[in-house]
């Protein structure tokens, strides 16, 4: 028989006999690490151990102590056994795909009665009793007339269904978990018994379409999390709980900062405390911009779709686009314009207006620009995914030479204003050149370079994303991680050398010839619909004291210290300071409690004594001990706080 080698991480070959599986090669490790053993890595594909290996290759043989293999495969596992335990209580329902997601997986069947949450309890103990028999995995490949035939019998239209519109003519892959079977991919782990039984956990169940189609008849989705033991699980349950306190549409009732409704599909009714957050962080933004050197524009809603066909939005980016149509008095036909979904072909006309010198470069314009994108309506989220946003949006236009500098630049000033905001913890992503672009090798090799080295030279380190850049430029993405752990991506920066050509955009050099500009998409928050619902959960409602909405509530215990609280208020106002008098006939208790809820940073309280002595007792949100502070110490501490963080 042919003999293959195989390498393994620390650079060993073995010589085995080619078809060796990858659970033999395992075992011929060591007895443990075959009973160990969940799946292997070969030539950089995820293989199961039972698959044959028939050539030369790399090999990594992994344990559920390796997250991102253990973690597919217990989630992968999960769906399957879900789905046994399913058709092993009622054998009438039928299955149809459950594949792996984010944290979990899910499983659509078709059952004529609607599951139950007591019916998920009952699924989940089935679950465990089949991980409990520890039922072999094994795996065979069928042609497709075989596994038509099969499904057929056992009546899974389904699954017939699913293999009719796979394309192509190879055979299929069939797994069984016990004598349980279904069509899938792979790979999966050796028997049932390597799913952790206290790792996971049925979540919840919604409806579904086959394959999206609405005009079949609903399925049923039980969706589930799993982890490698029950320590992961816990601490995922607890990340969803405190999420579920955090969420910015829940505390932005309790803090009366906006609602949405559905004569407005995905836009944003700011209420004045919303309002003044979105103020407070766009003045500060401002101010930001104007000290790093840029200049500030503002462009047209609603442009032409002349200017979108020039910029290639038009064939690209028309079906997220609103179009507007008007009848032009005396025109032949009607205008077709568009809201912008985009700032950037508008910031090129700013630039194309009058001759520019290299002496000019680099120009950095910068736009608070309010756009607007269709999103299907079951993507919208709060004001975290909306269809009309404003963008803290910026474009610098410059030389090749200057690229790097330039990013280093705006890096160091994205660094000031997270770690302002309250963010210390975040990453750069830098995707690369994918597959099919524009530009030369040696364009493209300049690029990355640079972005690199100013990343380097700003003092941070990156990820690379192979392939993940756009077709005319890299990308460098950076990522939040807020205080649950959670990744969000708001800034980035985008190096773009096509819509300067695009639109025509030139200076004249130090040569005196015409030159393109590269022009430098970037953005510091994103849109601020969404960087305010990340502030709100980041911060659980208790934003930072200058940035919250209503900073000070002065509650009177009697109504003999009414006078004095309006005095208070006065001061406090004029010293910056957002106060407000709550004078109400209400017990101090309640009042505390109300404003407590709505996220007020300083309760003062007013009693007798403070009046008498000129003082007030003063509570912070969060804190159970109160303090008694002098009246002037209070205005002058509390206005030191109320300024922004760029201005102290």
């Amino acid at each position: 028989m042919a003999q293959i080698s195989l390498t393994f991480p620390d650079g060993n070959s073995r010589e085995y006999d080619a078809g060796v599986t990858a659970a033999e090669v395992a075992a011929s490790i060591s007895t443990s690490l075959g009973k160990k053993a969940i799946s292997a890595t070969v030539n950089g594909e995820h293989w199961d151990l039972a698959w044959p290996i028939n050539a030369d290759a790399s090999i990594a043989i992994h344990t559920l102590k390796d997250d991102e293999q253990a973690l597919e495969l217990i989630r992968h596992d999960c769906a399957h056994i879900m789905a046994r335990a399913v058709q092993e209580i009622w054998p009438d329902v039928k299955v149809t795909i459950g594949p792996v997601i984010k944290d979990g997986w899910y499983y659509d069947f078709d059952r004529a009665e609607p599951f139950t949450p007591e019916d998920l309890d009952t699924i989940t103990k089935k679950m465990k009793d089949i991980i409990n028999k520890r039922d072999a995995v094994r795996t065979e490949v069928w042609d497709r007339a075989r596994a038509v035939k099969h499904y057929e019998d056992l009546n899974e239209p389904y699954k017939v269904e699913l293999i009719d519109s796979i394309p192509g003519d190879e055979p299929l892959r069939m797994y069984w978990h016990g004598e349980w079977q279904d069509l899938c991919r792979g790979p999966h782990l050796q028997h049932t018994g390597q799913v952790p039984a206290d790792g996971f956990r049925l979540m919840s169940i919604a409806g579904a379409y086959w394959r999206g189609d609405s005009d079949r008849a609903m399925l049923q989705r039980i969706y589930g999390v799993a982890f490698q033991n029950k320590e992961g699980l816990r601490k995922h349950l607890n990340m969803l709980e405190e999420a579920a306190k955090r969420d910015h549409r829940k505390l932005g009732r309790e803090m009366d900062l906006f609602h949405m409704q559905e004569e407005a599909p995905g836009q944003v009714f700011w209420h004045p405390n919303g309002w003044r957050v979105y103020t407070t962080l766009q003045d500060y933004m401002r101010r930001k911009q104007d000290k790093g050197g840029y200049v500030e524009v503002n462009t047209p809603q609603v442009v032409d779709r002349k200017l979108w066909e020039a910029s290639g939005h038009w064939d690209k980016y028309q079906e997220n686009m609103f179009i507007v149509e008007v009848d032009e008095e005396h025109a032949r036909e009607k205008a077709v314009n568009a809201l912008k979904p985009m700032n950037c072909p508008c910031h090129v006309q700013v630039f194309n207006q009058g001759l520019k010198s290299y002496r000019d470069l680099p120009l950095r314009m910068a736009e608070f620009g309010s756009c607007n994108r269709y999103e299907p309506s079951g993507a919208l989220h709060g004001i975290m995914r909306v269809r009309g946003f404003t963008q803290d949006d910026g474009h610098i236009f410059c030389e090749d030479s200057q690229i790097a500098d330039e990013t280093k630049i705006f890096i160091d000033f994205l660094s000031e204003v997270y770690a302002d905001l309250g963010f210390h913890d975040w990453a750069i992503k830098l995707s690369t050149r994918p597959e099919k672009r524009i530009g030369s090798d040696e364009t493209w090799d300049n690029m990355e370079t640079a972005l690199g080295e100013a990343c380097r030279a700003a003092g941070h380190e990156f990820e690379i994303l192979e392939g993940e850049g756009a077709f005319y430029g890299p990308k460098l993405e950076f990522t939040l991680t807020d205080a649950i752990g959670r990744n969000w991506q708001c800034g980035t920066l985008q190096v773009d050398a096509n819509l300067p050509e695009r639109l025509d955009a030139t200076y004249v050099g130090e040569d005196g010839a015409k030159h393109r500009p590269v022009m430098l998409h970037r953005a510091t928050l994103g849109s601020f619909e969404r960087f305010i619902g990340i502030l709100i959960e980041e911060h659980a409602g208790k934003l930072p004291f200058w940035l919250a909405p209503r900073q000070v509530v002065v509650a009177t215990i009697i109504s003999d210290a009414n006078d004095y609280a309006n005095e208070i208020v006065e001061a406090l106002r004029a010293a910056g300071v957002r106060a407000e008098a709550d004078l109400r006939n209400e017990k101090i208790n309640y009042k505390v409690r109300e404003h407590s809820v709505g996220k007020v940073p300083v309760i003062l309280a007013l009693g007798a004594r403070e009046v008498e002595e000129r003082t007030a007792t003063l509570r912070r949100l969060g804190e159970k001990q109160t303090k008694v502070v002098a009246l002037d110490d209070i205005v002058k501490d509390l206005s030191i706080e109320a300024t922004a963080p760029d201005l102290r």
